[in-house]
């Protein structure tokens, strides 16, 4: 597997952003009201394990952090597109659960916003297969375990190396390939399973989304 140098993976996260940017500025709203079908899931995980706080990564413009205050959870919604959380701030603030929801631009190459065993739940729908590196995606669930309480649920979503758009378009190196303008990082399964080492992994699920279909794994692993 090639692994981008740092220089070509901020490269690339820097037009990421642009494009992002650009995309939720010219389409509001993009994904709908509705939550996606993995939010459903990952409310129900939550509930079990007794979660009252949610941190979403890459929560774009809402959907599924207004669906998570819906549910009863205070939601902290983090993206790198101020575009998409001022459409979630704006949607929070005309719906009645706007006090459980709080929003924070972040890049998930940072370190996360939150103290160390701080949060009940973290759910990322698409985020870890973003334009980043594998370094940058291990670093990424090393964080997600340092905020996380001991027994806190962690669902993620990612598309995988069975997908149609893998080894299409663009190549970035590193399983990454750049389709319509947008670059994914497509995950062989050793890398769901390398992620999940030193947690309790309890499910892979495969799924498929949109019209493509994108073919994608719904994972869900407690913190030891």
């Amino acid at each position: 597997m090639q692994v981008r140098d740092g220089g070509r993976s901020r490269s690339l996260a820097a037009g990421q952003h642009d494009h992002w940017q650009s995309t939720y500025t010219t389409h509001p709203g993009m994904y709908g009201e509705r939550p996606s079908a993995p939010a459903v899931h990952a409310a129900d995980v939550f509930r079990r394990v007794g979660a009252k706080d949610v941190l979403e990564l890459g929560a774009g413009h809402g959907r599924d952090a207004l669906y998570f205050a819906r549910e009863g959870f205070t939601v902290r919604a983090t993206d790198f597109s101020r575009a998409g959380l001022d459409q979630l701030d704006a949607a929070a603030r005309a719906e009645s659960p706007a006090e459980r929801v709080t929003t924070t631009v972040h890049d998930v190459r940072d370190p996360l916003p939150a103290a160390d065993a701080s949060v009940d739940a973290v759910f990322a729908h698409m985020l870890l297969c973003m334009a980043l590196s594998t370094e940058e995606i291990h670093a990424l669930v090393r964080e997600v375990r340092r905020v996380l309480r001991p027994g806190g649920a962690f669902v993620y979503t990612v598309r995988h190396t069975g997908d149609a758009h893998y080894g299409d378009g663009i190549a970035h190196g590193d399983d990454t390939y750049e389709h319509g303008g947008f670059a994914v990082h497509f995950f062989p399964r050793t890398l769901v399973d390398a992620l999940a080492e030193g947690w309790d992994l309890v499910d892979v699920h495969a799924f498929e989304e949109g019209a493509l279909p994108r073919r994608l794994w719904r994972i869900t692993q407690i913190a030891d």
